[in-house]
């Protein structure tokens, strides 16, 4: 009896400690499980996640530290020096900025120099700064400023016709007389505001890089130089506001992509027209490709007053991919720095090609002077047979300004689609007129009756003398019994087809509801140079 009790007692105690370390080794599991999830939720933590749970008082020098920095110890700073600062920092931009008023004042001027010129009382405040490890062996270190100042910059102007004015400049680019009418001398407040406007540019707007040297060597690396030519055509624009209350406006095109009275480039007036053609070609140094845009600002010519800005447009170069041309419709507005305009003031088409200095893949610019050269070229440019050149000979070759590409353009008109409907009966009988600019070459295609899907699948050739600066016109007619109806027309330069050397296209119907052109374009080069006197 005393047995069984004894066996029953043990199993008892023995079955209570085998579920006392199950139910233990449970906990403990769950506490790993635990602790491993917050440890797994600490390492997801942010910055934010512990400002949450810390209050201000406990934050670890880790969670104030962000990336971008507030900076009241460095405005308490300047504020104590200010006044040294302004002293030397004015010294140094008027000795800086009075040679560049010189190089860009107006020919109305005999001189342009400060006599007064301080950065005022007030302190800049600095609001933030950021650090951005951009490259392996290079911080770039951005920093926000605000500065309500109380500058006090006088500019001291005198004419050629005897007549001196003290001009208080603001920094929100405002001017003031003191002592004098600016009035009294046609067109000098804008004359002035343009000068001091591209003299600030150049020394402030990107790409412009001071190199501030810490310790003694050679930094001239580090200096900012041209990475690439943009060539740029301007090809025509469409559908401008009209500025005029008789007649049309007289639009020109200015364009830039530094604001600098040397860099920039101005198309020639086209009179009365909405609708102008200019097909004029410009390049560009370029930079740095990847912050750089191109600007193009069309205006309205008013004779001997001041244009009036029709619309401009930008494009940026970081859009545009190496070595291939891009061909681009871009709407006019008002300001490029202001989005809320709505208003549509017609567009302006541009050609874009974009050659990076010793860029590879075989790619070579066509517009560059060693595109392509005769024999007879190339002995004149290093001599035949190892022997020199002759200084004559030199001379003609430093002569040549422009690359002349001739060939044989073959153009398919293969098709068009969905054109709008002219005739009563609801259709059209479409054909359409080829015609090189220059040369003023024409080809016309067959009539197709009653369609507005025509298709033609007619090839024509053109033999051109001046292939980069040429372009093909395509005009869209109706035939009629009695005459004919205009319906639209297709621009295109010759860049593309010379680089490509053939490709098939599909061209909108300018000036037409609706409607496209199918092409096929092939070039058949025959390379030639032409300098101002002669030709090879």
């Amino acid at each position: 009896m005393g047995f069984v009790v004894g066996v029953v007692i043990g199993f008892v105690v023995g079955l209570a400690i085998i579920v006392l370390f199950v139910r233990n080794e449970n906990t403990r599991s769950k506490l790993r499980n635990d602790l491993a999830t917050t440890v797994a939720a600490f390492a997801r933590m942010t910055v934010e996640d512990s400002r949450k749970i810390l209050p201000a008082d406990f934050y670890p020098s880790w969670v104030v530290f962000s990336q971008r920095q507030k900076l009241t110890w460095l405005n308490q700073h300047l504020t104590k020096i200010w006044p040294y600062v302004d002293e030397a920092a004015s010294d140094l931009i008027k000795t800086s900025v009075e040679p560049v008023l010189e190089q860009y004042r107006p020919i109305i001027l005999s001189s342009l120099k400060f006599s007064r010129f301080t950065l005022g009382t007030v302190a800049p405040q600095f609001t933030g700064v950021s650090i951005i490890e951009d490259e392996a062996d290079s911080v770039t270190m951005e920093l926000e400023m605000q500065w309500d100042a109380n500058s006090s910059i006088i500019l001291d102007i005198k004419t050629y016709l005897g007549v001196s004015l003290p001009v208080q400049k603001k920094l929100d680019f405002t001017l003031k007389v003191i002592g004098g009418d600016i009035s009294t001398i046609p067109g000098l407040s804008d004359a002035i505001e343009s000068t001091i406007r591209d003299a600030i540019e150049d020394n402030i707007m990107w790409p412009v890089r001071k190199i501030i040297p810490i310790l003694p060597g050679d930094y001239s690396d580090l200096e900012l130089k041209p990475v690439g030519i943009l060539e740029v055509k301007l090809v025509q624009a469409r559908d401008l506001t009209n500025k005029d209350i008789i007649g049309k406006s007289d639009p020109y095109a200015v364009l830039y992509v530094r604001p600098l009275p040397d860099k920039t480039k101005k198309s020639k007036t086209i009179n009365n027209e909405l609708n102008p053609i200019w097909n004029e070609h410009y390049e560009f140094v370029i930079e740095d490709a990847t912050t750089q845009h191109l600007v193009v600002r069309i205006y309205d010519d008013e004779g001997v007053q001041a244009s009036e800005l029709i619309g401009c447009a930008q494009v940026l170069l970081k859009d545009l991919e190496p070595g291939k041309v891009k061909d681009v419709w871009l709407n006019l507005v008002k300001d490029l720095e202001i989005q809320r305009d709505t208003k549509y003031r017609g567009q302006v088409h541009l050609e874009l090609l974009y050659c990076p200095f010793g860029m590879e893949n075989g790619f070579t610019n066509p517009f560059s002077s060693n595109f392509s050269m005769t024999s007879l070229e190339k002995v004149i440019k290093s001599g035949a047979n190892g022997i020199e050149a002759t200084e004559n000979e030199k001379a003609i070759t430093q002569k040549k300004k422009e690359v002349i590409i001739r060939g044989v353009l073959s153009v398919t008109v293969i098709s068009a689609e969905d054109l709008p409907i002219v005739d009563l009966m609801g259709k059209a009988d479409p054909y359409v007129v080829l015609t090189m600019k220059k040369s003023e070459a024409k080809h016309k295609t067959r009539v197709v009756n009653d369609s507005l899907n025509p298709v033609w699948n007619q090839t024509f050739d053109f033999v051109v003398e001046d292939g980069l600066h040429d372009m093909l016109i395509l005009e869209v007619w109706d035939h009629d019994t009695f005459g004919k109806d205009y319906m639209g027309r297709c621009i295109l330069t010759l860049t593309r087809v010379i680089l490509e050397g053939e490709y098939k296209d599909t061209l909108q119907v300018e000036g037409a509801k609706s409607g496209k052109l199918n092409l096929h374009l092939k070039w058949m080069p025959q390379p030639i140079f032409r300098d101002s006197g002669s030709e090879f």
